[in-house]
């Protein structure tokens, strides 16, 4: 399958490899082409870099790896043509986060009811959203070994195939998967992301992942 990523930053980067390593082509979408040198020379001859634009067209799967604030996402999905996403998975990885203020954690940018995911299947009512991978860090996206076991990643979205189809893509890669319900409860995730990151500047601590217990 063809992977675009919209993003260039590390979550971009680690995704892209993840995908690399189950067999996919990848191109990341980026506006600055030369910071990606490096992931170039890791990715290998099914990795590639061009315009939001480029990725949009090549991904028959589509990431939406961007920054939230001052607009980011919603500029990245239009400068990549919003047709150019039309009829497929988009699985929405970002968290709508605001400046916390000094030395404090970011805070949302939006809360209940809204949230980034049913934002983005708004501005995409073509495509069917995902909303996934949010609540962890980069490195551990697609490389979940953390040793007090395997850890859960919880996904929402409106189409029980995309869903599907993420879930396989995260089993893959070493996750539990957990489908919670629709896109509209995206701001389940991204609370729990803020969860994550708050636990993070608490401890200073930065491996950890959730874990759904069940007897």
């Amino acid at each position: 399958m063809k992977i675009g990523i919209i993003g260039s930053g590390m979550v971009a980067q680690q995704l892209g490899l993840g995908f690399l390593i189950l067999g996919h082509d990848v191109k990341l979408g980026t506006r600055h082409p030369d910071k990606l040198n490096q992931w170039l020379g890791q990715a290998g001859e099914k990795g590639s870099v061009g315009s939001f634009e480029d990725a949009a067209k090549f991904g028959e799967l589509i990431a939406l790896a961007t920054l939230w604030n001052s607009g980011a996402t919603e500029e990245a999905i239009r400068m990549a043509g919003k047709d150019n996403f039309a009829g497929k998975i988009v699985m929405d990885v970002t968290n709508p986060l605001a400046p916390g203020g000094e030395k404090q954690p970011p805070k949302l940018a939006l809360a209940y009811p809204d949230s980034a995911g049913a934002k983005i299947q708004s501005w995409l009512p073509k495509s069917k959203v995902v909303k996934a991978f949010n609540i962890i860090t980069a490195y551990y996206m697609a490389n979940p070994k953390l040793k007090d076991g395997t850890p859960t990643m919880f996904i929402a979205g409106d189409d029980t195939s995309a869903n599907t189809t993420i879930k396989e893509i995260a089993e893959r890669w070493g996750w539990e998967v957990e489908i919670i319900g629709g896109i509209e409860q995206s701001y389940l995730l991204e609370a729990l992301a803020l969860i994550w990151i708050r636990y993070g500047f608490l401890h200073n601590h930065w491996k950890h992942a959730f874990k759904l217990l069940k007897e």
